[in-house]
């Protein structure tokens, strides 16, 4: 066992920097009023739901260019303050508020913008949903100014997670999982000591291709891609099911998350997306998280902690529906064909700025086959090149915000010259 994990688990067991709460009897201070980043995306939109079915004021909120979808919130929820992603996404927002009579909002833009949101003095809670990199640095300001931090931004905890870590422990804030997965890990870590832990496991549905062979992803269109089997999320994320790069985050996000390195974190793949994962504990005996595919649950389950709300009038889950639920399958991951589990690992462990290569490369490489510049398999040979490529900024252990982003641009820009070169 390396220096590294045995004080990384040490961590984890005396609690002395996890931001994660851990007993249910922790004193958290109640969600009240709540900060939306990302809030006409999918996550945003579904918790915006869940704010209005909970009772919560929504005080701030940003999102990109999407202003009919923004506008509609603003006349539901009456933000004080909103941001966009540009001066004419904020002209046109503006020009739309008026035409309806809705009273305008005070209206930030682009990254400063956000990072108000982040950090606006009257919100106790944030859900981070901005997906990307873009969606780092209204993280870290969350974290430096003691929020709640409902996380469901993968990227923040790949790229900086080591950063966000350490200024939410720092600042006293709290990071409170959302991902369906690490939601079901959280739930069932706090049914033990954390000195029980022997292990994780992530479950995957397999997207789309589960059973393809690493040639036939060559041939799949955009739109199969995008047609995940049980979940519904934003084009971005549902790419990076369909390769397993969503489940390399994860594996990553577990790390950061509960102080273990990446061989005490398994993934299976669960096709039917009913067992959302799994504790392994000392004696041999697993806990397991159940539910319908549904987001609004870990997202409730983050906003309402550590209490839970009767909702059991309006879910459609029913264990006993034999149609649905008359077998769960599980099987292991074939990491000849998706081996993005394999760079998550090698990122890990050659540490540095690695994680931030991957996760650009990767980020770069889903842009270019969403527009139809690349095939999906070459995903898999963008990332692989680019860690290589990039090993040099394993040396390079902390960095300022400007500098990754400086760096996540200038893999991106490497990943695009990839796609050139191959016509």
């Amino acid at each position: 066992m390396s220096q590294h994990k045995i004080l990384s688990l040490k961590k984890y067991r005396d609690g002395s920097f996890l931001p994660v709460p851990r007993r249910l009897s922790d004193r958290i201070r109640p969600t009240e009023k709540l900060a939306v980043l990302g809030s006409t995306g999918s996550i945003g939109t579904q918790s915006l739901e869940v704010a209005c079915d909970e009772g919560f004021e929504v005080v701030a909120l940003a999102a990109g260019g999407n202003v009919e979808k923004l506008a509609q919130q603003i006349r539901m929820f009456n933000p004080a303050y909103v941001s966009v992603r540009d001066e004419e996404a904020r002209a046109s927002l503006m020009r739309l508020l008026a035409s309806q009579h809705v009273p305008c909002p005070d209206i930030g833009v682009g990254r400063a913008g956000v990072v108000r949101v982040a950090q606006w003095d009257d919100a106790d809670t944030v859900v981070a949903a901005i997906t990307g990199f873009a969606g780092l640095e209204p993280v870290l300001a969350a974290a430096m100014s003691g929020k709640k931090i409902a996380l469901a931004n993968k990227e923040a905890l790949v790229v900086a997670g080591h950063a966000v870590i350490q200024l939410a422990s720092d600042s006293g804030a709290l990071i409170l999982p959302v991902d369906s997965e690490h939601s079901a890990i959280w739930q069932c870590l706090m049914a033990a000591l954390p000195s029980n832990l022997h292990h994780l496991i992530l479950t995957c549905s397999g997207g789309p291709f589960f059973g393809r062979q690493r040639d036939e992803l060559a041939h799949v269109s955009v739109e199969e891609a995008l047609a995940h089997p049980t979940w519904i999320m934003g084009n971005k994320i549902t790419i990076d099911s369909a390769t397993l790069m969503n489940k390399a985050f994860e594996l990553i996000e577990a790390c950061h998350l509960y102080g273990l390195e990446p061989e005490d974190v398994g993934v299976v793949i669960h096709p039917q997306s009913i067992v959302h994962s799994l504790v392994a504990f000392k004696d041999g005996s697993y806990l397991a998280q159940l539910g319908s595919p549904d987001m609004r649950v870990p997202i409730r389950y983050a906003l309402t902690f550590p209490n839970r709300s009767d909702r059991s009038a309006y879910t459609s889950f029913d264990l006993f529906d034999v149609d649905k639920n008359n077998a769960w399958t599980f099987a292991k991951v074939d990491e000849e064909t998706f081996p993005s589990l394999r760079f998550a690992r090698k990122a890990w462990r050659d540490g540095g700025m690695m994680p931030l290569v991957f996760n650009a490369s990767n980020e770069e490489a889903v842009k270019l086959f969403l527009d139809g510049a690349i095939r999906l398999s070459q995903i898999f040979d963008f990332v692989e090149r680019a860690l290589v490529d990039f090993s040099h900024m394993s040396s390079i252990e902390s960095s300022t915000f400007d500098d990754m982003m400086n760096e996540h641009h200038r893999v991106m820009k490497r990943v695009r010259e990839y796609a050139h070169a191959t016509g």
